[in-house]
């Protein structure tokens, strides 16, 4: 690509093509590199070990506060109402009972995770059609907190954990942030296995050490906990076991999906990384030029490139370039071709009219 002496394509607006010589094409390329997606990331003062400064990790937390909120709410109404009409509804409820507050909240959350041990059914017309109520409700309500709470949760360690597994290396802040992002969803992985790991580990030895089972009964009815099993030969039969279940039933089977999602994520990382890397590999030949020419002038400028290559690898597609090609076009008051500080300016105007 020569960078005089031709037409200036649609996107190349930022380097201008008939009137830089081929000596100038350099700073231009430099240009390119520095343009940034967002501001410069801000430094919270030191931690307390004095390693440096720690970067805010906003783009990872940005209304994360608002969603949590929303899903304890969520959770809230929903057990309170449970446990409600399960009270009320106590004596149509067959099985091992202990408290009947208690038992009712404990129903809730079998019901809700769909663990359903069998250690308390409904008895009655109206129970079931309860129950068939709030199971799907419950089911849709996990899913929010899925894709919420835990998340939010799991991220807000990934700092810790980045920080551990790199304690021997000096990394500046934008090399954190750069590792960060790089390995997200495996650091999320390997916490998810962690959590998940430890809440096995706690509700193994409660329920050798409360409710009598032996090691391998114990790990048994974790484990048909956790992933819904719920034969219901081993479960939570005491007033101190139901009372630690009512928590730990509901962490113990988000932290499991969530890792399932996790995985998921990682895989599907894992086929787009292999993607961009071969697009980036390969060959250019003269189909691709003729593609990448968006304007049919003969010649492909950067940006020509750039949004090629992005298509290419699947990261936009023709409606966004469409999309963006709209709001250019709306900026560009003046109709020159290139936004300047008079088209955002009148633009503005504008809107304020």
């Amino acid at each position: 690509m020569a960078c005089n002496g031709a037409k200036k394509p649609l996107l190349s607006g930022l380097v201008d093509s008939t009137s830089q010589r081929i000596d100038e094409c350099t700073p231009y390329r430099r240009r390119f590199r520095r343009v940034k997606s967002a501001p410069v990331t801000e430094l919270i003062p030191s931690d307390i070990s004095g390693n440096g400064p720690v970067p805010r990790y906003e783009s990872f937390f940005g209304g994360r506060h608002e969603s949590l909120k929303q899903v304890a709410v969520f959770l809230a109404v929903y057990l309170g109402l449970g446990t409600l009409c399960f009270y009320v509804f106590r004596d149509d409820i067959k099985g091992k009972k202990s408290n009947p507050i208690l038992d009712s909240l404990y129903f809730c959350i079998v019901t809700m995770t769909t663990v359903g041990y069998g250690d308390l059914v409904p008895d009655s017309a109206p129970v079931k059609l309860l129950a068939c109520v709030f199971v799907f409700t419950g089911m849709l309500l996990i899913g929010l907190i899925l894709s919420k709470a835990a998340d939010y949760l799991v991220e807000k360690q990934e700092i810790l954990l980045i920080k551990a597994l790199r304690m021997h290396r000096k990394l500046d802040p934008a090399a954190f942030l750069k590792e960060i992002e790089t390995n997200k969803v495996k650091y999320k992985c390997y916490l998810a296995i962690i959590i998940l790991s430890v809440l096995m580990l706690v509700g193994t030895i409660f329920l050798y050490m409360v409710e009598d089972l032996d090691i391998i009964d114990a790990f048994y009815c974790v484990c048909s906990t956790v992933t819904t099993l719920g034969y219901g030969d081993k479960s939570f039969s005491t007033v101190y076991g139901r009372m630690f279940a009512v928590f730990w039933i509901l962490t113990g089977t988000i932290a499991l999906g969530q890792l399932f999602l996790y995985i998921a994520e990682l895989f599907t990382e894992s086929r787009q990384r292999a993607l961009v890397n071969w697009v980036l590999t390969r060959r250019m030949t003269h189909l691709d030029l003729e593609a990448a020419d968006i304007d049919d002038d003969g010649v492909v400028g950067a940006a020509e490139f750039v949004v090629y290559k992005l298509k290419e690898m699947g990261k936009i597609s023709e409606e966004d370039i469409a999309l963006v090609m709209k709001e250019f076009e709306d900026l560009d008051v003046d109709q020159s071709g290139t936004l300047s500080v008079s088209d955002i300016m009148a633009q503005t105007t504008q809107t304020h009219k």
